[in-house]
């Protein structure tokens, strides 16, 4: 037979199977921006920060009671707002729900604030931005990465709040049975699974915040500009809230609902007002998650 004559492969038209790199330079790349964040030296400073405040907190009851309980029972608190500091001398698990109470407003948002604005408004500053885009991962996935590595800060940064608080509560502080807002008693057990339900509510508080603050990074090449307008972002936001002629707006801004989880401690759990958290939460990460993606997708990389 002839070399012209010679039969040649059938061509394939099927669809061809989805080749396993493509799955792991995701994952690489996900692996390598998770650890990026957390081992940077600003994310040991911003968590010890977080780590502190607990402790400030539990030495500045302890300093004022003597250690000696307060003897206010923990019943409903008449719609003030759970009373969780004057808990802790009672029972020191009550230290991990106020030092939550006592960051989250601020100090943890704050946190998420710098390490999303800088996530690609960092990197395009540092110069190291389009050498990210030379790997075959795709900006859509880089995006997601960088996603990804802030909404872990966010869990790694709360239960490091929750983690302090329950050590330097179970220090200073007797432990024990639960007095919950509704006025009835869960054990010590279920206390610390209320805890770290808290610890989690309060994490996926912060996703809406984080998304919107990663779409601020897009919008720079400064990462101390997009850091700077982030938390001024969220100071604004926290205004508008507090302002009462505003309240026909409130349900929409990403922190009105951010105390709901003190419906944890409620027996049983209260889901009304952690619903419209999530919720709202997800929301935000849509609208400024896709806002982040059509702008990074169209971005003309320099840096």
């Amino acid at each position: 037979m002839s070399q012209a004559e010679a039969p040649t492969a059938p061509e394939n038209t099927g669809p061809r199977p989805r080749s396993p790199r493509n799955s792991l330079w995701t994952l690489g790349i996900l692996r390598s921006e998770i650890t990026t964040t957390l081992r940077r030296h600003r994310t040991y400073a911003l968590l010890a920060v977080l780590a502190a405040v607990p402790v400030l907190i539990g030495i500045a009851v302890r300093i004022e009671t003597g250690g000696g309980g307060s003897g206010s029972g923990g019943g409903p608190d008449g719609g003030g707002g759970p009373a969780f500091l004057t808990q802790v001398t009672n029972n020191g698990l009550f230290l991990v729900f106020a030092a939550l109470a006592a960051t989250l407003p601020v100090f943890l948002p704050m946190a998420v604030g710098v390490v999303a604005g800088d996530a690609i408004a960092g990197e395009a500053s540092g110069g190291t931005l389009r050498y990210l885009l030379v790997a075959p991962a795709g900006r859509t996935r880089l995006l997601l990465a960088k996603y990804a590595s802030v909404l872990t800060f966010c869990l790694v940064a709360t239960f490091v709040v929750a983690a302090s608080a329950l050590a330097v509560g179970a220090l200073l502080f007797p432990v024990g049975e639960v007095t919950t807002i509704s006025g009835t008693r869960i054990s010590f057990g279920e206390g610390l699974v209320r805890a770290a339900l808290t610890a989690a509510v309060v994490a996926a508080s912060l996703v809406g915040f984080a998304a919107l603050g990663l779409f601020v990074s897009t919008l720079t090449d400064s990462g101390i500009g997009a850091m700077a307008a982030t938390v001024g972002l969220l100071i604004t936001v926290q205004i508008l809230d507090s302002i009462p002629q505003l309240s026909g707006i409130h349900p929409y801004l990403f922190p009105h609902y951010w105390m709901s989880f003190a419906d944890v401690l409620r027996e049983p759990v209260h889901w009304e007002e952690l619903s419209k958290n999530f919720q709202l939460q997800g929301l935000y990460a849509a609208v400024f998650g896709s806002a982040a993606w059509a702008r990074f997708t169209a971005k003309d990389i320099t840096a």
